[in-house]
């Protein structure tokens, strides 16, 4: 029966994934390193409440409590929960993650302001790099990786362990979930799947969903493909993203979760098609409309 808290997973020798199901809108992924003196997160959550349960997780592994925080993105349901781990840690992120994670403040509220989140104060990193970094933890070592532009969002973070064979991806791969583009770009996307492949990782530890291996990212870039075909499709015929959505037989993804994410990241395809450079801002107003039409008229919904 699959899981329905969340759950810790060992990964290898001080390293674990902390995994949230369904992986659906707002449940995302996080993990720690430690050598028993220092710990390292990856992520917190979209509430207090579930950070709280975060962090009662890691130090039931035996881990102390973290002094780095590692957000490789800046969205909310893996940036909320930072508050609940200072003053001790230190947060580290992108350039970008830092300035967008400002720019947006409570995001999530204004997206579900009737969703509890609890007392969250927006922590960005205070410590940011440009394009790689590294961070021991003892005798492990962390590789810090920006992508390159602008993939997820601007600011997206990898979080390698190489000695470990151990990747955190942030939400450039959705395990089980439709991938989601409207804040970054289809192209760098797909360039950033390439990034990934390049460290050679055995085990994946994805922003939604359950642990994978990188199988995930050939069956990432067919998505990402597919959307691509469509909306070239669908431009050349005058049709809106919404009604290139709306025709669209989903296939072999018509499986994967938040399928309305479909018209979303249609989208950001037309902008780019149209010549707007990549990670140009969308109006999240219209995107979230269409996407709650491709549900049937429901609004998303935040599961956290």
């Amino acid at each position: 029966m699959p899981a329905t808290e969340p759950y810790t997973v060992p990964l290898a020798p001080g390293v674990h994934a902390y995994v949230q199901p369904d992986g659906g809108w707002c449940l995302n992924n996080a993990g720690f390193v430690s050598d028993g003196g220092t710990t390292l997160l990856v992520d917190t959550t979209a509430t207090e409440r579930r950070t709280a349960a975060l962090r009662e997780a890691l130090l039931a592994t035996g881990a102390p409590l973290p002094r780095i925080l590692v957000n490789t993105h800046h969205h909310g349901d893996h940036t909320y929960g930072n508050g609940v781990f200072l003053p001790e840690a230190v947060v580290i992120g992108h350039d970008a993650c830092r300035s967008e994670q400002l720019a947006a403040g409570h995001q999530l509220h204004l997206m579900w302001p009737e969703n509890d989140f609890g007392d969250i104060r927006i922590t960005a990193p205070t410590l940011t790099y440009d394009d790689r970094m590294a961070v021991h933890v003892g005798e492990i070592e962390v590789r810090l990786i920006h992508p390159g532009g602008v993939a997820h969002t601007p600011g997206d973070t990898v979080v390698h362990l190489p000695q470990q064979g151990v990747v955190f991806t942030g939400d450039l791969i959705f395990q089980g979930g439709t991938p989601f583009i409207p804040m970054g770009s289809l192209a760098g996307s797909l360039r950033a799947l390439d990034v990934l492949r390049s460290l050679d990782a055995t085990t994946v530890v994805p922003g939604h969903g359950p642990l994978t291996d990188p199988s995930a990212y050939d069956a990432t870039e067919r998505y990402l493909r597919f959307v691509l075909a469509l909306a070239e499709e669908g431009r050349a015929k005058g049709r809106t993203p919404l009604e290139s959505a709306a025709e669209a037989d989903l296939g072999p993804f018509a499986a994967l979760r938040e399928s309305e994410r479909l018209v979303a990241n249609l989208h950001r395809a037309y902008a780019e098609l149209d010549g707007q450079p990549e990670g140009s801002p969308l109006d999240p107003a219209m995107v979230f409309a269409d996407m709650a039409r491709m549900n049937g008229g429901v609004p998303v919904a935040c599961h956290a």
